[in-house]
C-alpha cells in the first residue's frame, strides 16, 4: 500500500518528463480525469501538477537532461538528500542532479541511476510533502522496477534506502518477483516489486527503468481511454490472481505506465 504517511524510502511524489508537456497533460486528463496547474504560476508548458478532486497526485514538465526520452519518474522520500545522495555514491550509483532547492521552502530533490542504469529520485520535503492522494482510482497504487540484475538492485537499493524485501514466485515458472518495503515497515506498507527481465526486451537501449502502477475502477475502460487518446498498449489488459486485473500502457511520448483494478474492487 502506498500512502501520504510518508517514511524514508517510501514512494512521495511522481513527474514525467515529455517533450510537449500540453500534449502530455491532455492525454493524462483524458486518461485518468487529473486537472492540470501550472505550478508556482509558470506559463503554460512549463512544470505543471496533476490533480484529482483537488488534490495533487503528480506532474509533468518538460525534459531537461541531453538524449532523454519521455519517462515517468519515481522519488522516494528522504530526511536528508545529501546523505541519500553519498549513499547512492558508495552503493555505485551516479548522480544526475545533485540536491536542489525547488521554490524558496517547497523543499529539495536529486536525480540518481542506480548500477544498473535505472532512473529515480530522492525528495527531502519542506512546505511540500508529495502526493496529496494515493492508493486509489487515479493514483499511484505500486511502484515497479524491471532491472536486469534483480540481486545487485536488492543489495542497492537495500543500502540506500533499508528496503526490506520478500520473494514471491510468478505464475508459471516465469521467475521471481521481489515485494519492496519501507525499513522497518510492516507487509500492509510494501509500495512496489522488481524483477528481471532480459536486456533484449527492455527496450531502447535495453536499460533497466521504473514505472508507476495508476489504480482505476475498470481497467479495460482506461485502456480504451488511453489507446483512445493515441497511446498505445503493451500488455493486457489480463487478470493476476491475487492482484487484480491490469494492463501495462505507453503515452503518446513513449512514457510507459502500468493501470490496476485491485482484485479487491472488481
Amino acid at each position: 500500500m502506498i500512502t501520504t504517511d510518508f517514511v524514508p524510502g517510501s514512494p512521495c511524489w511522481l513527474d514525467l518528463g515529455a517533450p510537449d508537456v500540453e500534449a502530455a497533460t491532455a492525454f493524462y486528463r483524458a486518461v485518468f480525469g487529473w486537472q492540470a496547474e501550472p505550478h508556482g504560476g509558470q506559463d503554460a508548458g512549463g512544470y505543471t501538477l496533476f490533480r484529482l478532486d483537488g488534490k495533487a497526485v503528480g506532474a509533468v514538465g518538460p525534459l531537461t537532461e541531453a538524449g532523454a526520452r519521455s519517462a515517468w519518474t519515481l522519488y522516494f522520500h528522504t530526511s536528508d538528500a545529501d546523505a541519500s545522495v553519498q549513499a547512492v555514491e558508495r552503493a555505485g550509483g551516479s548522480v544526475r542532479v545533485p540536491p536542489a532547492g525547488v521554490g524558496a521552502e517547497d523543499g529539495r530533490f536529486a536525480q540518481l541511476t542506480d548500477p544498473q542504469g535505472a532512473e529515480f529520485a530522492v525528495w527531502e520535503p519542506a512546505r511540500y510533502p508529495g502526493v496529496e492522494a494515493a492508493d486509489g482510482p487515479g493514483t499511484l497504487v505500486w511502484t515497479e522496477l524491471y532491472t536486469t540484475d534483480p540481486a545487485a538492485a536488492q543489495t542497492f537499493y537495500k543500502s540506500v534506502f533499508g528496503w526490506s524485501t520478500q520473494d514471491m514466485p510468478l505464475p508459471g515458472g516465469g521467475g521471481t518477483y521481489t515485494l519492496l518495503a519501507p525499513a522497518g515497515c510492516s507487509e500492509e506498507r510494501m509500495h512496489g516489486g522488481l524483477m528481471g527481465v532480459p536486456a533484449d526486451l527492455l527496450g531502447p537501449g535495453g536499460k533497466p527503468y521504473w514505472h508507476p502502477v495508476f489504480g482505476c475502477q475498470d481497467c479495460d475502460a482506461t485502456v480504451g481511454l488511453a489507446t483512445g487518446n493515441g497511446g498505445t498498449l503493451s500488455m493486457g489488459p489480463e487478470t493476476a490472481e491475487g492482484v487484480g486485473r491490469l494492463a501495462v500502457c505507453t503515452d503518446p511520448s513513449g512514457a510507459e505506465f502500468v493501470v490496476l483494478t485491485p482484485e479487491r474492487a472488481v
